[in-house]
């Protein structure tokens, strides 16, 4: 009897009342599993979206379809990489194109990985997932589908983009702008 009142720790914790703030390793943890899933919905909506606009729709041979004055769904076939940028014609240029994308994804997944703030991951997630639809199309297709045709009248300030592309843009932009908050903010403390 004695051996069996030994056993039970005289003060157990209490984890169900326990609020206070994660130990780093789990918070890291949940960090990491949150933006896997981010990524992976992006991924899938992405694909989603093409999916739609590929078969269901059939944009391909319908060209274009007019969904309000200000947006459009139109098929294109885009063979380079942002803003038609180092297109690639050819087999050769598609797999080194293919190559060179992955690099990247391979480089955002190991940051992503690495990264300790929930903001940045989140953000590098929305890049992954963006990446690794485009990066299926090229595999896939031999090129990526774009088809989101935002315009004013005439003025278009994007060209043809697809999910994919909306979400890379997004990370980057929320990367780019917490750098620069981040940047001011230790400028004004190394003045104060």
């Amino acid at each position: 009897m004695a051996e069996e009142e030994a056993a039970v720790p005289a003060d157990p914790v209490d984890f169900v009342s326990f609020r206070g703030p994660l130990p780093a390793e789990l918070r890291l943890k949940r960090t990491r599993t949150v933006s896997l899933i981010v990524a992976l919905l992006v991924f899938l909506l992405d694909q989603g979206t093409k999916w739609v606009v590929a078969y269901p729709l059939q944009l391909e041979f319908r060209g274009t379809i007019d969904i309000v004055d200000f947006f459009n769904l139109t098929f294109v076939k885009n063979t380079g990489v942002s803003l038609g940028l180092l297109s690639a014609e050819g087999d050769l240029g598609r797999w080194l194109l293919v190559g060179m994308t992955a690099a990247i994804a391979i480089f955002v997944a190991l940051w992503l990985w690495r990264e300790k703030r929930r903001d940045d991951s989140t953000a590098l997630a929305f890049v992954l997932g963006g990446a690794l639809g485009n990066i299926l199309d090229r595999v896939r297709l031999g090129y990526v589908l774009d088809f989101a045709d935002l315009h004013f009248g005439d003025w278009r300030p994007f060209l043809v983009f697809n999910v994919g592309d909306a979400a890379i843009t997004i990370g980057v932009l929320l990367l780019l702008v917490r750098a620069l908050l981040m940047r001011d903010g230790r400028a004004k403390k190394k003045e104060a």
